[in-house]
């Protein structure tokens, strides 16, 4: 069994979308074993919701592969990295495409939540049908936040520097309250806020002070921002939240409790640090 088949067989796929989640996932792992035998995770780190679900086990699939460096760097090229994923792809018998997204390609809703300094890449990867993976890379991050290394074991052992728990946490509550995307919802976010909650993780405020004062360039309180995010939570339609993230997950059943009401007594039980 080729060690691309060997990754897949550890899903349990019953229908073609599970097939295609766990072909993502996959693809997702092996670049990150390119990016660590380039050196990428001396200089960065992996967030966002495709880093819980790899290393923290997340029950929703993830498309999409979100990058800080540890500091800020404005001549930083992931294209450096291309050869090294390339070559993992192509050492697993799998051929792959990276490209560069300019700027002016996003739709407004796609660039909404970008910030000026985030390059944005495509890694295509050919099956029956075009898989497409977006790899964005925060080149000016936010400070005040930590990391750890955690490990894969496949396609070779290897370590992937992360952000801890309480600093992955503070950027989905970021993304819930100020992602400027009107009437289209990211309910992935929200998936992941109760997954915090149920797990007892504490947030980092400092980062998520940090965050907001880049994105909104405002000084924020801890009540203020709870009562923000309240407002956000009662006055979302749920239905729109729900169909964003169905797609993701197994089950749509464990959503049925979802209500604007059941997120405000969640907001009540978060930790902070």
């Amino acid at each position: 069994m080729s060690i691309f088949n060997q990754m897949l067989a550890r899903y349990e796929i019953e229908k073609q979308s599970e097939l295609t989640s766990a072909t993502y996932e996959v693809m997702q792992e092996i670049t990150l074993a390119g990016l660590y035998r380039g050196g990428f995770f001396n200089k960065a780190a992996f967030y966002g919701g495709t880093c819980m679900r790899i290393f923290h086990g997340l029950k929703r699939f993830s498309e999409d592969m979100d990058f800080s460096l540890i500091a800020s760097d404005i001549d930083f090229r992931l294209e450096d990295y291309f050869p090294s994923i390339i070559n993992e792809f192509n050492a697993v018998g799998k051929d792959v495409v990276i490209s560069k997204k300019e700027k002016k390609s996003f739709g407004r809703i796609e660039s909404a939540f970008l910030k000026d300094n985030t390059a944005i890449y495509d890694l295509k990867f050919q099956t029956k049908k075009s898989v497409k993976i977006k790899i964005e890379v925060d080149i000016d991050p936010a400070i005040k936040f930590d990391t750890e290394q955690k490990l894969l074991l496949l396609p070779y052992s290897f370590m992937t520097r992360c952000f801890v728990l309480s600093d992955l946490y503070a950027g989905k509550m970021h993304a819930i309250v100020f992602r400027k995307w009107k009437q289209r919802v990211k309910g992935r976010d929200w998936y992941d806020f109760e997954w915090f909650v149920r797990n007892g993780v504490k947030i980092n405020f400092n980062h998520l002070q940090e965050r907001i004062r880049q994105s909104e360039g405002i000084e924020m309180s801890r009540e203020e921002f709870i009562h923000q995010l309240k407002e956000r939570l009662a006055t979302t339609d749920i239905k729109i939240v729900k169909e964003d993230v169905e797609r993701f997950i197994k089950s749509t059943k464990e959503l049925e409790i979802w209500s604007n009401d059941y997120f405000l007594q969640l907001a009540d039980m978060m930790k902070f640090k």
